[in-house]
């Protein structure tokens, strides 16, 4: 099981930091934000900071985040066209591409309008670059993009499975229900678990989500083994929204706890 970081898992951290951490714990990779109060890569020149990140024994992974990109604009072309220039000064493997989340554009025939020309649109920029893009369908009731089938149908239909893959997030699989899953469609899985008794599967929010635990709810380590066994050799990245897990004073110690759990139930399961 190959591991990343999320820098949303620890946003206290400036990016050194961060890519100190990820490599202390044996990951691969690390993810880096624009949606954490601070500039990519703390301000960074981005050629200087891919090659921090690689001179740690580190890949990026990824560069977060475009939002709303399936609601298409010229201001959002233009964010796209912009972390797409960062990502290839960088050595980034990938962008985010993030669909809108506010109960709008959730109708049927909608929504894959709207999704299939953002990703027409920000095709030929990936081609061009030479990258892929990250798409993440959010298991929000108010996500214009919750189920990942109809994504890859959109891959599919504009030929594009060599630049846009899709991001397999634990916690978004179960609040939209579960479902199939598209191992050689996934760029990326992100993981996170629920502990918490009280909410209802659809009553969850990104603040609930911490470190994986023997308390799960989400069926992380069923949906990690499912997709290991379906053939996916990719990264799994944590991605923990809690402020409870942002605030860990020794990360190190707890992430490395929850991997080694998964690892082992992941080898083990009962």
């Amino acid at each position: 099981m190959l591991k990343a970081l999320n820098h949303i898992t620890t946003p206290g951290l400036g990016y050194e930091a961060f890519l100190d951490l990820a490599a202390q714990l044996g990951c691969i990779g690390v993810e880096v934000r624009n949606d954490i109060a601070r500039p990519l890569f703390d301000g960074m020149d981005p050629a200087e900071a891919g090659r921090l990140a690689r001179a740690k024994g580190l890949r990026l992974l990824g560069l977060s985040q475009v939002y709303p990109f399936n609601s298409w604009s010229d201001a959002i072309a233009a964010e796209v066209r912009a972390l797409i220039a960062t990502a290839k000064a960088a050595g980034a493997e990938t962008i985010s591409l993030i669909p809108r989340n506010d109960g709008t554009g959730t109708a049927n025939g909608e929504r894959q309008a709207n999704l299939r020309l953002a990703m027409k649109e920000t095709l030929p920029m990936l081609q061009e670059a030479d990258l892929v893009a990250l798409v993440e369908p959010l298991g929000f009731p108010v996500s214009s993009l919750r189920q990942k089938s109809e994504l890859v149908d959109v891959i599919e239909a504009l030929g594009a499975q060599a630049h846009f893959k899709l991001v397999h997030d634990t916690f978004h699989h179960a609040l939209a229900g579960g479902g199939p899953i598209f191992p050689a469609h996934t760029g990326i899985v992100h993981i996170s678990g629920v502990s918490d008794p009280a909410p209802a599967v659809e009553e969850m929010l990104d603040a609930d989500r911490v470190l994986v635990d023997e308390n799960d709810r989400l069926g992380n380590i069923a949906q990690i083994a499912a997709l290991l066994a379906a053939g996916y050799d990719g990264a799994f990245s944590y991605e923990c929204f809690s402020p409870e897990t942002q605030a860990l004073t020794d990360p190190q110690a707890a992430i490395g706890a929850s991997f080694d759990y998964i690892a082992a139930r992941v080898a083990a399961p009962v």
